[in-house]
């Protein structure tokens, strides 16, 4: 069986295709319009359109449409008295101290927000039962608006969600899109459920037509759609529960690095990813870490992902003056079309135009020597900016490589430095198609000591879903304190959560001996507003106290705690490709040498090599100043740098000693 994965960025659609016997990549632009025309395309350019293949995708519909605001035409049903939910929020300010702070933007228009008479305790005990004569007014009353999709969060649906039942039961036999907070998150705090459940209702009509769309096309292949999570679920499942796929291309890019890391022998990681738009950085210390406090646009997630941290810095990022006249980078982006001014369409210069002036980028072996670019346009574009600004094209290359690295530097500060971590106990895991160019520079001013750029760097989101189980997460609100927890009792919780996971894994075709259930714990002191998450144990306050101290600083044994919320994790376990060895035949490092050119660190001119990546054998070893082409991404190697081939072909690089 063919299995292909399939990573949607800004820039490129990568596809890495695994056989018995073989691993193949290839990249193709993307088409922002319709993603799905690049997935087609990068198909017919393998061969395999309407084979019978297994895919994993990676897909940025749900994002894009959040990020850019057109999805469904919203409405939000609620409990009578809580219509202003989503406007009110937590009261909180994203800028304490800025007066013109930018109002909060719902999903739901307040003109579609709609409370209906019912009341449910805490407990789950119905106190006023629904209305439904309002409730079939009110759904006549969605369809004279046109309303696409509707949200549905009642107040303690967490505990008894039979209201929301009926309500969904009523919009289903009208043909309209909803989404029940009960199902997409059955936890207390009605903000978060109600936020989470919104994204989904926003994002489903548009995802699910996208599903469809790909499916008619793909004919016989078996799609899986990417989460959030790190794990895989299917096409059928993504249309119900779309919110899971909103990180789905940097959550691969984070199981493949987490891979590769451990098979070279680093259990502790940073992973990197720099791509066209936006960096992507996460911190797995032996084993990836996911949280339930994400924010999508200013809008709170509150489902399990992958802990990364985003920010608008990629090889594609514009450089430009702000108003008083300082260089920025970033976020806007020239995205694919029309690119950076290399390729030949752009007309804004970017990180891309300003490595390549550099000398760190290769012109005549970009994408394996399929495109073309077009450098003496980058450095004409560069000298007329740098003029403005009285530098040498050369200076002013410089100066955006050091705010676009220092944008990156902060987001490897937030993960690790700011969650108590030490940077330099860390390997970084450099990938995307621009990180081997920026990595080395990174460890430095982190003092990391090892960069690891994998083989087939540029695609390693599209291999980390090949990698992926299938995930599914549960969780259920039960606020028990101390005096009434024992192990026995939070067991006897989890029942309902263990047959559920089982029953839907089953669903999915896996067998007992493929599930793995792993049982978590979000565990607060009482009085606390936050809680931290930590495995079923017997240890658990133990293991409760001990994270507290690692994240604020201090602990209390004596102060009693509450269970706030049971989580499952469900695993489907799949089966994974191997991932090649690298064929040792002998040849001498010269092989792999292309061509000398000049360039350019600190204002100094260096003598670099060119070396082509596909050439390496285990055991190679080279000194910096280098460039490192592939086919899909390019690294470098500084001066003062020195790296290694390992057995699998992922370089290993460090400092000199």
């Amino acid at each position: 069986m063919i299995r292909l994965g399939v990573d949607t960025g800004g820039t490129f659609t990568d596809f890495v295709m695994m056989d018995s016997s073989q691993l193949k990549v290839h990249k193709v632009l993307s088409t922002p319009s319709n993603p799905a025309l690049a997935v087609i395309q990068g198909l017919q350019d393998l061969g395999v359109l309407g084979k019978e293949v297994d895919i994993i995708h990676g897909s940025t519909v749900a994002t894009n449409a959040l990020l850019e605001r057109r999805g469904a035409r919203l409405a939000l049903i609620t409990t009578a008295g809580f219509e202003d939910l989503l406007t009110i929020g937590r009261q909180t300010r994203r800028e304490l101290y800025n007066i013109m702070v930018e109002e909060r933007r719902p999903l739901v228009d307040r003109q579609f927000c709609f409370g209906l008479s019912e009341r449910i305790g805490y407990d789950g005990q119905i106190i006023l039962s629904l209305d439904l004569k309002a409730l079939d007014r009110l759904i006549q009353k969605l369809k004279r608006n046109k309303i696409e999709s509707v949200v549905v969060c009642f107040l303690h649906s967490y505990a008894n969600p039979a209201h929301e039942r009926k309500v969904g039961e009523k919009l289903a036999r009208s043909n309209i899109y909803f989404s029940l907070s009960s199902d997409v998150l059955p936890e207390y705090r009605e903000y978060e459920r109600a936020s989470t459940t919104a994204i989904n209702a926003y994002v489903a009509p548009l995802m699910d037509r996208y599903i469809n769309h790909l499916e008619k096309e793909l004919g016989g292949a078996s799609l899986k759609i990417m989460q959030s999570n790190g794990g895989c679920l299917s096409a059928a499942a993504a249309r119900k529960k779309p919110v899971t796929t909103i990180l789905s291309g940097p959550a691969g890019g984070v199981v493949g690095a987490s891979a590769i890391a451990f098979q070279a022998g680093f259990r502790r990681l940073i992973s990197f990813d720099m791509g066209g738009t936006s960096t992507d950085v996460s911190l797995c210390d032996g084993a990836i870490m996911t949280t339930t406090e994400t924010e999508i646009s200013h809008l709170p997630l509150k489902l399990p992902v992958i802990d990364i941290h985003s920010v608008g810095s990629g090889g594609g990022s514009i450089a430009y003056l702000d108003e008083g006249g300082a260089l920025r980078v970033g976020p806007q982006s020239a995205g694919a079309d029309p690119g950076p001014i290399c390729y030949g369409k752009g007309e804004e210069i970017t990180v891309t135009d300003a490595n390549l002036v550099l000398g760190r980028l290769d012109p005549g072996h970009f994408l394996g020597g399929t495109m073309k670019i077009y450098p003496e346009k980058a450095h004409k574009a560069m000298a007329e900016f740098a003029r403005k600004l009285n530098l040498k094209a050369e200076e002013l290359a410089e100066g955006i490589i050091r705010v676009a690295d220092a944008t990156m530097e902060r987001a490897i500060r937030v993960i690790s430095v700011e969650r108590g971590y030490d940077p330099r106990d860390f390997a970084l895991v450099s990938f995307g198609g621009a990180g081997g160019m920026h990595a080395c520079s990174l460890a430095s001013r982190l003092r990391i000591p090892v960069v690891i750029v994998p083989k087939n760097a540029g695609v390693l989101s599209a291999l980390g879903m090949l990698l992926s189980d299938v995930v599914k997460d549960y969780s259920r609100s039960v606020l028990i304190r101390n005096e009434k927890i024992s192990l026995e009792e939070i067991n006897r919780l989890f029942e309902p959560l263990i047959n559920q996971a089982r029953q839907d894994l089953f669903k999915e075709g896996f067998t007992s001996g493929r599930l793995r259930l792993l049982r978590f714990l979000d565990v607060r002191y009482v009085g606390q507003s936050y809680e931290l998450t930590v495995p079923v144990s017997a240890r658990f306050r133990h293991d409760f106290n001990r994270l507290h101290l690692r994240r604020y600083g201090y602990a209390d044994a004596s102060r009693p705690v509450e269970v706030v919320n049971l989580r499952v994790k469900a695993i489907g376990l799949t089966d994974k490709p191997p991932l090649p060895k690298l064929e040792k035949r002998g040849k001498p490092l010269s092989q792999a040498l292309l061509d000398e050119r000049l360039m350019i660190f600190e204002g100094q001119k260096f003598k670099a090599r060119i070396y082509d990546r596909q050439h390496f054998e285990p055991g190679h070893e080279f000194d910096g100043p280098a460039v490192i082409v592939d086919y899909e991404s390019t690294a470098v190697l500084p001066p003062g740098w020195q790296a290694r081939v390992d057995r699998f072909g992922h370089l290993i690089m460090r400092t000199k000693k």
